[in-house]
C-alpha cells in the first residue's frame, strides 16, 4: 500500500501532492486496479491534514476515473496509468538515480534538475535559445 508524503514547504497543496503522489504510483507500476488507497483516517494521521484534504484529493481521483469510493469498504484503483513494462521502468528509474547522483556531485539543485528535465521534455537542447 501507498503512503503519502506531505511537503508543506512547497507550496503545493497538500491535496495536490496526493493526487500527484497517486498518479506517479500508478505509473511506475507501484498501485494496480483493484489495489486499495489509505483510508481517509490513516492518510489524516500520517501527514496531518484535514480530512477535508484527502477526500478532495480521493474526489479528483475519482473524478479522474482513475479510483472509486466503495461504501463501506473503501477507495479502490479502478484504472491504470501508463502501459509501460514495470520491469523497464524499474531498470530506468536505477539509471536516473544514479544520474541524479552524478547531478548533485556536479552541484546541481532541485531546480536545476527540474529545468534540465523540463527542457528535455519540451525538446530544447540544452544550451539552446528560443526567442519568442
Amino acid at each position: 500500500m501507498i503512503s503519502f508524503q506531505v511537503d508543506r514547504s512547497t507550496g503545493v497543496p497538500a491535496y495536490a501532492q496526493i493526487v500527484r503522489q497517486v498518479r506517479e504510483a500508478m505509473r511506475m507500476g507501484l498501485l494496480r486496479a483493484g489495489d486499495q488507497l489509505p483510508t481517509v483516517r490513516s492518510v489524516v494521521t500520517s501527514c496531518t491534514v484535514n480530512p477535508n484534504t484527502v477526500l478532495k484529493a480521493y474526489r479528483e481521483l475519482e473524478l479522474s476515473g482513475l479510483v472509486e469510493a466503495r461504501q463501506g469498504a473503501g477507495t479502490f484503483v479502478s484504472n491504470i496509468l501508463g502501459d509501460a513494462d514495470p520491469h523497464v521502468m524499474a531498470r530506468l528509474r536505477t539509471r536516473l538515480a544514479r544520474w541524479l547522483d552524478q547531478a548533485r556531485a556536479a552541484g546541481l539543485e532541485d531546480e536545476d534538475v527540474q529545468a534540465l528535465v523540463a527542457s528535455v521534455l519540451a525538446g530544447h537542447p540544452a544550451g539552446e535559445r528560443h526567442v519568442s
